[in-house]
């Protein structure tokens, strides 16, 4: 979670949300953190343990370098962020697609207040910038679930594929 610019106007909601999907999974805990409450290090070890990051766009999100490949990415941005973000609004769906994460999507606000200035395109990018995440309950929910349950196929595949690597490492050949 971030505060200030950026974060959610109604975070309770969204919490909600993720519990109540996270709560439809045997095993899934859902941690709910401020970066800035967090040292660097124990943002690592936050980061390090989890398999779904989701956050506004913000420097917080450069710290899921340190998840597992395989790990899921959910954006949020406010209202304008699309139209004057410019290519910079990608950098963390290069930076989860490089490092082997999957970036589930982005939700891009489509309610707020309007640029007061819409012909000075970096105006508007300084105004949306400081604009606060609206959501939307019902895509959120779908698009929470689809991605928790997209995580825990791959986390019954990995599963699967260990439990086999361990049976063929018990048998009675020789491993040196």
């Amino acid at each position: 979670m971030r505060r200030g610019s950026r974060s959610f106007k109604n975070a309770p909601a969204v919490t909600d949300i993720f519990a109540k999907e996270c709560a439809r999974i045997k095993g899934c805990i859902l941690q709910v953190v401020q970066s800035d409450d967090l040292s660097f290090c124990d943002q690592v070890k936050v980061l390090t343990n989890s398999d779904i990051v989701a956050s506004p766009c913000g420097a917080q999100l450069t710290d899921m370098l340190f998840m597992d490949r395989e790990s899921s990415v959910m954006e949020f941005y406010p209202k304008g962020w699309l139209e004057y973000a410019g290519s910079g609004q990608y950098a963390y769906h290069w930076m989860a697609n490089q490092s082997g994460m999957k970036h589930q999507g982005a939700w891009r606000d489509p309610m707020g207040k309007e640029c007061p200035s819409p012909k000075d395109r970096l105006q508007c990018f300084l105004f949306h910038k400081d604009g606060m995440v609206g959501h939307n309950e019902t895509y959120f929910t779908e698009w929470v679930r689809r991605v928790i349950d997209h995580v825990r196929l791959i986390k019954l595949e990995q599963a699967s594929t260990n439990q086999a690597n361990e049976q063929q490492h018990d048998s009675k050949a020789c491993i040196c």
